[in-house]
């Protein structure tokens, strides 16, 4: 019985495993709204009967699930589908596949909707093309009284500022701040002054950084705190020096052999994870900068055969990668030709990411070793956590069998990077390099943190599915310095009640 459901499966479903399907995140934001279902009312179709009730535990939802490609293809069968839009003439492109293009670009499509009725009344015009009146093929979907319905129920909502992926990264907030303020320019003249002594009070900069670092020093301030330069003056250039030669000299060494039985295995995965790392910026497709990212990456893997190269240690090279070269570029970061800087800019912008990737792993290497111990145990400390911080939420997660495993893995092992957008966690790590122990043990109370502002959202989810939805994609499109201000102040309030309090911190 069970073959023949699988068999009208596979014949009733177009996609098939490996298929390409969207996926939503912090850097993986959906896309337009307008290309999502909407229902009129009174018409959503009926479901199979199988799918009416929502598995409320992990097992019924294991049980009730034929493949992992399975979710919401009946629907799409009882949809009733928009027209098929005449053929496009040579040379044009649809305005669909137009609007397609540039919301994936921009990353924030669903954040204005005002703006995105604007298009939409633009596509109803009629385009005039070697002297013929052609209408445009969203005519009929626009049409319908339900979507009519919801853009105007759109058009009255608040519209939240564009708040770009990477650009001015220090300076961006939610709330649509000016980029520099009096006091920012305060603590800009602060930082400058602690930077130009002879030898910079290290601890001073780290009380003044656990705040936020001025996008203008940040470049430097991240050398220091991450221990790749020294704190007297005078010897940096000579350290930047010989460190950046010693680099390229394991280029020289090692890189010729990532094509050797030995390591071919090794660069084959680096170089299929390349592309995924944050595939919405443009800055992260280009060639020259997938090449930088794949050398730092195999010469850090041969580097460290304990762990070699584990996925996830390619997105950690990111934000060093795009401090350092804010430091070059006074427009947006995210769209900039890295190959229109002088090659030994290039050169030093790749050595320095290289080495200060590799202090941040050494303090958390044992992540990434057989069995990555680091996270286990760090999951685990979540947990006990959680459970003495909010015991409503973690009964709910034991009421509908969700391990903390399953989604709080992907937060250890890539540092919140999936789950927040790039200009967040820049302004994360300026914190967890002021830190002690930032990335180590800091970490863990962000992440607690970061579960608890859930709180609400996660106790309204009343099945496994949802839950599991929600925690792995969390809306944090719209993030910027205020949200992540209040989320570390939380976790530094946690940190001061239980990590010098064992007693509060296990059952």
């Amino acid at each position: 019985m069970a073959t023949d459901s699988r068999i009208q499966f596979w014949r009733r479903n177009a996609k098939g495993p490996g298929s390409i399907q969207p996926v939503y995140g912090a850097q993986h934001p959906p896309l337009d709204s307008r290309l999502r279902r909407t229902y009129p009312k009174d018409t959503k179709p009926k479901l199979n009967n199988l799918k009416s009730k929502k598995a409320s535990s992990f097992h019924e939802f294991a049980c009730s699930t034929n493949d992992a490609w399975d979710i919401d293809d009946e629907e799409d069968e009882d949809f009733p589908r928009t027209p098929d839009p005449p053929a496009p003439l040579s040379g044009l492109h649809s305005p669909s596949t137009q609007n397609q293009a540039g919301d994936t670009d921009t990353g924030v499509s669903h954040s204005l909707p005002t703006q995105n009725h604007q298009d939409m009344q633009e596509d109803t015009e009629f385009k005039h093309v070697s002297g013929a009146v052609i209408r445009s093929s969203s005519d009929t979907y626009l049409n319908t009284s339900s979507v009519r319905s919801t853009l105007q129920k759109q058009n009255k909502l608040p519209v939240r500022p564009i708040i770009p992926l990477v650009a001015r990264i220090s300076d961006q907030n939610a709330s649509g701040a000016p980029p520099m303020t009096v006091r920012d320019k305060s603590r800009l003249d602060k930082f400058k002054q602690l930077l130009a002594t002879p030898n910079t009070d290290l601890e001073e900069l780290r009380k003044h950084s656990w705040s936020g670092i001025p996008r203008e020093v940040r470049p430097i301030t991240w050398r220091l705190l991450s221990g790749y330069l020294p704190a007297n003056k005078d010897r940096r250039e000579l350290v930047l020096k010989r460190k950046r030669e010693e680099y390229f000299g394991f280029i020289e060494q090692y890189y010729h052999s990532r094509t050797d039985e030995h390591h071919k295995d090794t660069y084959r995965q680096i170089h299929i994870d390349i592309p995924r790392t944050n595939p919405l910026i443009p800055l992260f497709q280009q060639p020259v900068v997938q090449e930088v990212f794949e050398r730092i990456l195999f010469i850090w893997a041969i580097r460290h055969p304990a762990s070699g190269y584990v996925q996830g240690i390619n997105d950690l090279v990111t934000p060093f990668f795009v401090v350092f070269l804010s430091e070059f570029v006074t427009e947006d970061v995210e769209n900039f030709e890295v190959a229109a800087l002088p090659l030994d800019t290039q050169r030093n912008i790749e050595a320095d990411s290289f080495w200060c990737m590799s202090k941040l792993l050494d303090g958390i290497q044992d992540n990434y070793t057989f069995a990555q111990p680091g996270i286990q145990n760090k999951v685990k400390a979540l947990e006990e956590l959680v459970s003495r911080i909010d015991v409503d939420i973690h009964s709910h997660f034991k009421k509908y069998e969700v391990e903390y495993l399953q989604f709080a893995f992907r937060w250890m092992n890539n540092l919140l990077m999936r789950e927040l957008p790039l200009r967040c966690t820049i302004r994360l790590w300026d914190t967890y390099q002021a830190e002690a122990e930032g990335f180590s043990h800091f970490h863990l109370y962000v992440c607690a943190a970061f579960l608890i502002k859930w709180r609400k959202e996660i106790l309204s989810m009343v099945d496994f599915q949802g839950l599991l939805m929600l925690l792995q994609n969390v809306p944090t499109i719209h993030w910027g310095n205020e949200e992540v201000g209040l989320l570390l102040a939380e976790a530094y309030r946690l940190k001061y009640m239980f990590a010098d309090a064992p007693s509060h911190y296990k059952r």
